[in-house]
């Protein structure tokens, strides 16, 4: 088997924040910071999702009649575009 090398490019922003890693001796180099980094974030939507599954399997699991109304159907995901919108404003929305 033989090893595939990967090249990736940055944006600016990106590679301005590995290097800020390293120099504070987060990582010792920029590869292992960007790995590193991805890691995280991996872990984090890993959780993210376990959350959630669990939170609609306990929602799944409500009898009918604890079911709460949604409300006008415009509003539904009102929240969750508001949300958005904030993180977009604050970045790449990949802050947390």
């Amino acid at each position: 088997m033989g090893v595939h090398k990967q090249s990736v490019s940055f944006t600016d922003t990106a590679f301005a924040f590995a290097r800020e890693l390293v120099e504070s001796g987060e990582y010792p180099n920029i590869s292992a910071a960007v790995s590193g980094e991805m890691a995280r974030a991996r872990a984090a939507r890993e959780r993210e999702r376990v959350l959630f599954e669990v939170e609609v399997q306990r929602r799944l699991a409500l009898p009918l009649d604890d079911w709460e109304a949604v409300g006008a159907i415009e509003s539904l995901t009102t929240g969750a575009r508001a949300h958005l919108s904030r993180r977009a404003q604050m970045g790449n929305g990949d802050s947390n």
